[in-house]
């Protein structure tokens, strides 16, 4: 009989693209448990939520305290430092972070001792990238017997709604400088696509929880016309007036579906294996996978101390779990398995 922890659920962002799937799929699960938090006091509120802001840790110490009773913080925004993890280690308190900068992450990886003196378990790299592309690569590397080298690539919508901090994230993450080659890529239900290097956190996660050596990810969007001019002003958007512009130009421009695919390459010597998935709705995949890693770390025995998702075999099988959303898994190639 499988034992479920007690306790509220606090999704931080509930209201927001991604925030609002987690929310409506663990209220499912766990009816009467939710709370919806944001900065959006009004919006939050309307759900029957609190307000919190996470550049205010004391504050969302002092939230915590009031609840009393929560088992489980999801973070559906991305704070501006490893407070909010803190203040939840800091009371045993398990956290879901979909958080996707590097630094972030760094700095939430080094409360492990912290995390698990209390009790506390953390699940990162949690969304599509990071996320769906650590399993892919996890299951690519195995299938290879350790792999040398791992390309990562990821397709997005161009016509799908993102956020304003998603948007922002995107130009940030442009303007930062190339560290490979663009790559030819043949992506399902999107044929043959250029993809370009992109500073996505798994690069670097994967080299630690692995041990490959090179792990590249690359971007592309569904619209190849808007790929190649977004990527040619590359260089323009190291100065923070073309930042703004782009970022104010991308929020308004849905130019393309919303459909997303994402692939995994691992290669040791001649042996090469590849792993894709595609869907459609980012944000929405990125809430349901979030969801899914809740409801394992309530109903399952997850280890306690911060984790990559790609490090916990309990969530292994993430992939075909989406299915039933419309997620395909594809084995393109590779050892025989099993």
């Amino acid at each position: 009989m499988t034992t479920v922890k007690s306790g509220r659920l606090l999704v931080v962002g509930g209201y927001g693209a991604v925030g609002a799937t987690v929310a409506a799929a663990l209220v499912d699960w766990f009816p009467g448990r939710v709370v919806v938090a944001g900065r959006d006091a009004a919006r939050a509120l309307r759900l029957g939520g609190v307000r919190v802001d996470v550049t205010d840790p004391d504050g969302f110490r002092r939230t915590l305290d009031g609840l009393g009773d929560v088992a489980v913080v999801v973070m559906c925004v991305e704070p501006p430092d490893a407070g909010i993890a803190h203040a939840c280690f800091e009371r045993g308190v398990h956290l879901v972070d979909i958080g996707a900068t590097r630094r972030l992450l760094d700095g939430v990886a080094e409360l492990d001792g912290l995390a698990a003196a209390g009790g506390a378990t953390a699940v990162l790299s949690v969304g599509v990238a990071p996320g769906l592309t650590n399993l892919l690569a996890r299951r690519a590397h195995e299938a290879v017997g350790g792999a040398e080298r791992i390309d990562l690539t990821v397709l997005l919508g161009a016509g799908e709604r993102h956020g304003a901090d998603a948007v922002r994230w995107t130009v940030e993450g442009l303007a930062e400088p190339a560290t490979a080659r663009p790559l030819r890529v043949e992506l399902p239900g999107h044929g043959p696509r250029t993809a370009y290097p992109f500073p996505f956190s798994d690069q670097h996660t994967l080299p630690r929880t692995l041990g490959t050596v090179q792990v590249t990810t690359r971007l592309c969007l569904d619209s190849g016309p808007l790929t190649g001019t977004l990527f040619a002003l590359r260089r323009a958007a190291r100065h923070p007036a073309v930042r703004q512009a782009l970022t104010a130009v991308l929020r308004r421009v849905h130019a393309g579906g919303d459909g997303f695919a994402v692939r995994a390459d691992a290669r040791r010597g001649d042996l090469h294996a590849a792993y894709a998935l595609t869907g459609r709705a980012q944000s929405r995949v990125t809430g349901l996978v979030a969801a899914y890693v809740t409801r394992e770390l309530l109903t399952g025995s997850l280890p306690v101390g911060v984790h990559h998702i790609e490090g916990l075999a309990a969530l292994a099988r993430l992939p075909e779990a989406l299915a039933e959303h419309g997620v395909a898994l594809q084995r393109l190639g590779g050892p025989p398995e099993g």
